[in-house]
């Protein structure tokens, strides 16, 4: 389910763990590292997220 929505084209709200608190973060998926587990995500004013897979609530 959750390749599923990273394969999209279009922007996306991801809910994930971080630290123990659940954050939300929206925008374009700018890089996908398997080796690292990591996603990151550029906002629409270019600010970079990067995400552990492991953390990821949700994706919509």
């Amino acid at each position: 389910m959750i390749l599923k929505a990273l394969r999209k084209d279009k922007s996306l709200t991801i809910s994930y763990y971080e630290n123990g608190l659940l954050q939300t973060c929206k925008g374009r998926i700018y890089n996908l590292n398997w080796i690292e587990q990591t996603l990151t995500l550029a906002d629409d004013h270019q600010e970079i997220f990067s995400i552990r897979l492991s953390g990821i609530k949700e994706i919509y």
